[in-house]
């Protein structure tokens, strides 16, 4: 299947190509898949070199003179090694620009923990006024995209990943998607991490929801899911363990409830292996989240082992 970031690249050039205020910015990572827009458009496709602090600085500095960055390089070298120009340069002068990420959270696992960023969505909850999307699939990939380029002067970040669901759902860059309805809890799957979830909960009775934008956080549609399946809620996020467990935890503030946060543990992995080890490392394989959920939902004396008694899985924005 064609990956995320093979879908970047021809979304992009189109982008360049209906939109004179859309500018590229490299740091040499990618830049052969842009020759040809380079050629048609040399004043609009920069490639600064290995240079990341200086790739978001210009990107500010564009970004102030009414034109609409997309800036491109591995989630390590776009979010924090030059974080304190995302900081300063984009956040302090209220700068917009559009981030798109690749290797997420450790998608290349021989290029060593310098190549690897779990942490790039948790550092960007630092900072105020960021949306994050977190496509789980090519097309969603290229309809957020879409989405966060059109987004004014809005900072976004989107975060490209080769892991993938088989099959796109709606995406729209607001909302949760419930997938599967329940009575025994919620669990929030965000991006990649759908399938493997489907996976891990077939046949227990909880909801799950699907989240491709995590920031803003979708406050509503948690508030409306656990009024139904119960206020117990496991989050499955594909980078670090726990970085939304507050969001969820303000969106039920007022209300009794239990999260578990689930992902990237701390622990730093310090052999190489393969990208599908990495996963069941971190227990987000289907038979690792399905000990972990089912336990979680037992414990909390709901319904979470019963068979499920609702239908076919369905997809729906509410």
């Amino acid at each position: 299947m064609e990956t995320m970031r093979d879908r970047f690249a021809p979304v992009v050039t189109r982008l360049l190509e209906e939109d004179p205020r859309v500018v590229l910015l490299l740091a040499e990572i990618g830049a052969a898949a842009f020759t040809e827009a380079a050629r048609r458009h040399p004043d609009r496709v920069v490639n600064v070199g290995i240079r990341e602090q200086l790739l978001v600085g210009a990107a500010a500095g564009m970004a102030l003179t009414g034109l609409r960055p997309v800036v491109h390089t591995f989630a390590s070298f776009l979010v924090e090694r030059p974080f304190e120009q995302v900081k300063l340069d984009l956040g302090h002068q209220d700068a917009g620009a559009v981030l798109v990420s690749a290797a997420a959270s450790f998608d290349w696992p021989a290029g060593g923990h310098t190549h690897m960023a779990p942490g790039d969505v948790a550092l960007l909850d630092t900072l105020d006024g960021w949306t994050v999307h977190v496509p789980g699939h090519p097309d969603e990939a290229g309809t957020l995209l879409r989405h966060a380029v059109a987004a004014g002067d809005d900072k976004v970040y989107v975060r490209l990943s080769l892991q993938a669901n088989a099959r796109p759902l709606p995406v729209d860059g607001e909302r949760f998607l419930t997938v599967r309805e329940g009575r025994g809890g919620v669990v929030v799957a965000v991006g990649p991490v759908l399938d493997a979830v489907l996976a891990a909960t077939e046949g227990l009775d909880v909801t799950v929801l699907y989240a491709t934008t995590v920031r803003p956080f979708d406050t509503a549609a948690l508030r409306r899911a656990t009024e139904a399946a119960g206020t117990d809620v496991v989050l499955v996020e594909p980078y670090l363990a726990g970085t939304s467990v507050a969001a969820a935890n303000d969106a039920l503030s007022d209300v009794p409830h239990r999260v578990l946060g689930l992902g990237v543990g701390r622990r730093e992995l310090r052999r190489y292996g393969r990208l599908e080890e990495h996963v069941a490392a971190h227990g987000l394989d289907a038979r690792s989240l399905r000990e972990r959920i089912g336990a979680f939902t037992a414990a909390g004396a709901s319904p979470g082992l019963r068979p499920s008694s609702t239908g076919p899985d369905r997809a729906t924005a509410r």
